[in-house]
């Protein structure tokens, strides 16, 4: 994971194996990770351009990204740009 983060860090170019925009979201990304026959991926929005925030993460099993998982990153993503705006951090 670690290593994935930080080659979305350092690279402007990105290939879609390790990072794809979702389609049909609300500007969410989805990071991918494979460790043998695992596969895992963290969701993800940008804040301006350089900082990249994660929502949540899990362990794929299907060909499909579960749609509990899209809305849970799309209530937090909410929630984030939300406290942001009253200043709240946290």
């Amino acid at each position: 994971m670690l290593w994935v983060l930080k080659f979305l860090k350092e690279h402007a170019m990105v290939p879609k194996q390790y990072f794809k925009k979702l389609v049909n979201t609300d500007g969410l990304w989805e990071i991918r990770i494979s460790q043998g026959n695992n596969i895992f991926r963290l969701l993800c929005f940008f804040d301006g351009d350089d900082i990249i925030i994660v929502t949540n993460g899990f362990q794929k099993k299907t060909q499909k990204t579960p749609k509990q998982e899209i809305n849970l990153a799309e209530k937090r993503k909410k929630e984030y740009l939300t406290r942001k705006k009253d200043g709240r951090s946290g």
